[in-house]
């Protein structure tokens, strides 16, 4: 990628000083509009990263809050053989332990809701991305002159 911008400025660069003809006028133009695809495609690499940085978020909460669920699992499989009776503990109140055993499935359902919008918001992300690539293969599609393109380049722009 890299290497095709530095080929597509230079070659940008070629074609002012190769043209003498051109006015003062549109060689302006046409340094503006370079500066301009510069700073296009700058803003979309910080969108991408930006994008990456919240992903790689998103997958830090999910393993943590699976952590979490796992480490919640364990300890209502505890609780249970104690209520059942089948695990010797200094716990004899069986109120006591069936209180513990719903404050324990009501934060195992907070947390299946709190991973549910995880999943949600690296589903946006996702999305987004895809929006972004589609959005960057347009203006490509774009920039070439309608002249230039065959029917199926036409058919592809259309589609995008």
């Amino acid at each position: 990628r890299k290497q095709a911008t530095e080929y597509s400025t230079s070659s940008s660069d070629d074609e002012i000083e190769s043209k003498p003809s051109l006015t003062h006028k549109a060689k302006r133009a046409l340094r503006r509009r370079r500066k301009l695809e510069k700073e296009t495609k700058q803003l979309i690499k910080q969108e991408e990263l930006k994008r990456l940085h919240k992903a790689q978020a998103v997958q830090r909460q999910l393993e943590e809050l699976e952590e979490r669920q796992r480490a919640l699992e364990t300890f209502g499989v505890k609780l249970e053989r104690q209520l059942r009776g089948e695990s010797d503990s200094g716990i004899n109140d069986e109120t006591q332990m069936l209180h513990e055993w719903f404050e324990l499935v009501l934060e195992k359902n907070k947390l299946m809701r709190y991973e549910s919008e995880l999943l949600i918001i690296a589903q946006e992300l996702e999305l987004e991305d895809h929006q972004s690539r589609l959005e960057q293969k347009l203006r490509e599609k774009m920039a070439t002159d309608n002249s230039l393109k065959g029917e199926m380049d036409l058919n592809e722009e259309d589609e995008i």
